[in-house]
């Protein structure tokens, strides 16, 4: 296929990537131990882990894994853990001893949580004491049989003064009453490894690294399989994007706010930046906002990702717009649209263009970024190297330049399927490679792909496509507005129309002077018809707004 993208590639972004640049993961991250020994690899709450300790303590892990938790090649180990020391420690000596790595959302309900450890067939967790009550109510319905529980401060050395009042007014006091028999600590899972041996397993490119669950805003989760090959090939894929901005072996500091247990931050934080040598800064609880522009005063940071709302709610935190910028020269925005009008304030706060990247679960995660450079044009981007994207009709046709359709993408990133699901994955995956995204977009003369919105989201009014995006790209240009999320409600005359929740940065906007505000930028059947006042939208815990309960609350409006 024709693939004009290429023309229009930063200066020293290659074509394609050499996908055998690393057998596995573990080769990935022994590399970094040795070439980076020394540097801080992630920060958490003032304490800081090199890459020598991050070497030590995975490996120490690795073997307790083997030898005091009877691991064994392939098997999975559900990591249900936040942005903490724990996590690439856990996550490294998971893979380093040959298992597969089941994240887990911290935040999950008895329900999630047994339907992912029955799905997955994880025998071992790693859970943070703070959640091991909802474990207790479902372990008995699980494969799970060794448990290892930690808590917030366990690495960190019982820091003194303000560190230890954030602990303890965000975290200990929240710790509700568990009995896990038999469980034991993080910290002694470490002690007793250490004198341990790793057993070195041979690991290649099919080899399953994850078992990657989708978020399941629109349904079921699904347990997508990632194999090292995937997850690798997308590092290298990221790499290639960035090494001309930021050249390997430079050494800076990274945001990492989004879950680690997320596979955006993942790959575009966890991974990318052990094979690049730079620190982590974790954020633990990145919905304070205060607090984090605090953490954000104290590191000069040169790259930070998030989501839209993210972005969003930091320019609207008071002390923000003095955080020191100067260092800063990538941010990257995905897992939802960014929105033109946070972009462009974005740009006038911190000097930085706020970069649209776009991907799935189901690429590991990247799929399309935007040049770095390039100021904010309402695009996804340009596909990554070695990818390639095609727009499809239902059939899963190729429909030419500018017509949309379908965003189906093919390359090494690509998942191996669904787990256990050998029907879903007949569903997206077509002939040749493709993977079906269920995103609507098109792609433009020069290889930019631009999403018009979620398959399942769109509005149909009376035969006409609504896309939701678009509604709330309007709505969010009128002053009073914070946050908005458009949805579809039955409407007797004409199937479906607009229904609009608006979060209110004005408490004193109507619903009238709203829908004045649309009617002046949309066509008519586009103008939402129901305007709902919340004081927030429900989102996932990487802060993508839940439109599926949104709907689910206008149906009964």
């Amino acid at each position: 296929m024709s693939k004009p993208w290429l023309a229009h590639y930063p200066a020293g972004v290659p074509a394609n990537i050499d996908v055998d640049r690393y057998q596995s993961l573990v080769q990935l991250a022994e590399e970094a131990f040795a070439e980076f020994p020394t540097r801080d690899a992630y920060v958490q709450m003032g304490r800081a882990i090199t890459y020598a300790d991050l070497d030590v303590q995975s490996a120490a892990f690795g073997a307790w894994l083997q030898q005091h938790a009877r691991l064994e090649r392939g098997d999975r180990v559900a990591i249900m853990l936040p942005n903490v020391l724990q996590y690439p420690i856990a996550l490294l000596g998971v893979l380093r001893a040959g298992g597969v790595v089941v994240n887990t959302n911290p935040l999950y309900t008895t329900r999630e949580l047994e339907h992912q450890l029955n799905d997955s067939g994880a025998e071992i967790i790693v859970i943070l004491e703070n959640f091991a009550h909802v474990l207790q109510e479902v372990i008995a319905r699980t494969p799970i049989r060794k448990v290892v529980v930690t808590s917030v401060g366990d690495l960190l050395g019982f820091p003194k003064g303000a560190i230890v009042d954030f602990v303890v007014r965000h975290v200990r006091k929240q710790v509700p009453s568990y009995h896990l028999p038999g469980a034991v600590r993080f910290h002694e899972t470490l002690q007793l490894g250490g004198g341990l041996e790793l057993r070195r397993e041979t690991l290649g490119h099919a080899d399953l690294a994850f078992l990657q669950y989708t978020g399941g805003t629109t349904g079921v989760s699904k347990g997508a399989m990632l194999s090292h090959g995937n997850m690798i090939a997308n590092v290298l894929q990221s790499s290639a994007w960035t090494e001309p901005a930021f050249p390997h072996g430079d050494h800076a500091i990274a945001i990492t706010a989004l879950p680690l247990y997320h596979i955006f931050a993942l790959t575009a934080n966890c991974l990318l930046f052990v094979r690049l040598g730079w620190t982590n800064i974790l954020i633990t609880n990145p919905r304070d906002f205060p607090g984090f522009v605090k953490e954000l005063k104290r590191y000069p940071f040169t790259y930070i990702s998030g989501v839209n709302t993210l972005f969003n709610a930091l320019l609207n935190t008071p002390g923000f717009e003095s955080v020191d910028f100067s260092k800063l020269r990538v941010s990257l925005g995905g897992g939802m649209a960014v929105q033109r009008t946070v972009a462009e304030q974005w740009k006038k706060v911190t000097g930085c263009i706020l970069t649209q990247a776009w991907g799935l679960t189901e690429t590991s995660p990247a799929a399309c970024i935007n040049p770095v450079d390039l100021d904010f044009n309402d695009s996804i981007g340009l596909p990554i190297s070695s990818t390639e994207i095609g727009i499809a009709d239902d059939a899963g046709n190729m429909l030419p330049i500018g017509q949309v359709g379908e965003i189906c993408v093919r390359g090494p990133q690509v998942m191996q399927g669904y787990y256990k699901r050998p029907d879903e994955t007949a569903r997206v995956m077509l002939p040749d490679g493709w993977l079906r995204t269920g995103d609507i977009g098109r792609m433009d003369e020069s290889g930019f792909v631009y999403i018009e919105d979620r398959k399942k989201d769109m509005i149909n009014v009376s035969g006409f496509n609504v896309y939701p995006n678009e509604i709330e790209g309007v709505a969010v240009t009128h002053p009073g507005v914070l946050e908005a999320a458009a949805v579809a409600k039955s409407d007797p005359h004409s199937g479906e129309v607009v229904a609009l929740f608006i979060v209110r940065k004005d408490p004193t906007l109507t619903a009238e002077a709203l829908i004045e505000h649309c009617r002046g930028q949309l066509t008519g059947y586009k103008v939402p018809r129901h305007i709902y006042f919340r004081k927030e939208l429900p989102k996932t815990n990487v802060g993508k707004i839940l439109r599926r309960e949104l709907r689910d609350e206008a149906a009964k409006l």
